[in-house]
């Protein structure tokens, strides 16, 4: 049976590292971005080096019906979705008094609706076969909170959240939802925090480095696997120990 998976934010950072890992396991994969379309198709070209099919296609993941064409797209070019990963995000820090009506609302639209409008749009097929596997990411942040990212953590507690809730519900289908929250993870997102706060952040993690995004594709990539048959509802803390 054809493997095929759809990784939102997938042009760079995590989400690229979990395109490659799922094409190194087997996988091929749909590359979502918004826009860095050099970035996606050079993606999509170390996944296709690695003897798998890629598909590149661009959609706003706020959108809910840019989300259900990206979809139909991916299943014309690769075949049915059996697996998801709600990797797209944006975050940034503000105090809750500076946060803005429309910073609030593309946080929320993008971070949340995001992963509900994929897992809308591929859920359909999924019950009908009986079979499925969403991973979804979220953060440390949303499972203890950050000061200046209130809502980029309420965000991340709210996948969390959903990743349980729909656990729940779709177990019955055989459709198994997980959740991945990294740490901090040095990516082109965390370094406008600046190097003197990466090291006061690597040297407050037991492991003493900061991750990679290679450390989150490995642990999406069990979530997704066979490996992982009994387990769902769960949320896969990869910090090096920040959160104990």
């Amino acid at each position: 049976m054809k493997q095929v998976a759809l990784v939102t934010g997938a042009s760079r950072g995590i989400g690229r590292a979990i395109a490659v890992e799922l094409a190194r396991e087997g996988w091929d994969v749909c590359i979502n971005y918004i826009q860095h379309h050099q970035a996606a198709e050079e993606a999509a070209h170390a996944v296709r080096a690695l003897g798998r099919r890629a598909a590149v296609v661009q959609a706003d993941v706020a959108d809910g019906s840019a989300v259900a064409e990206m979809v139909r797209e991916a299943e014309r070019d690769l075949g049915p979705v059996s697996l998801v990963v709600n990797n797209a995000g944006i975050a940034g820090q503000a105090q809750f008094q500076d946060i803005t009506d429309e910073m609030w609302n593309r946080y929320l639209a993008v971070n949340l609706g995001g992963a509900r409008n994929t897992i809308k749009a591929v859920l359909p097929r999924m019950i009908s076969e009986k079979a499925g596997c969403i991973v979804n990411i979220s953060s440390i942040w949303g499972l203890r909170g950050a000061s200046c990212e209130v809502a980029y953590a309420c965000t991340k507690a709210g996948i969390i959240a959903l990743t349980r809730s729909l656990a729940a519900e779709l177990g019955p289908s055989q459709i198994r939802v997980n959740c991945v929250a990294p740490g901090v993870i040095n990516t082109d997102m965390v370094q406008v925090l600046g190097q003197e706060t990466l090291r006061d952040l690597a040297g407050q993690t037991p492991l003493g480095r900061l991750g990679t995004p290679e450390d989150i594709a490995h642990a999406v990539a069990f979530l997704a696997s066979d490996k992982a048959s009994f387990i769902t509802g769960q949320v896969l803390t990869a910090d090096g120990g920040f959160v104990v």
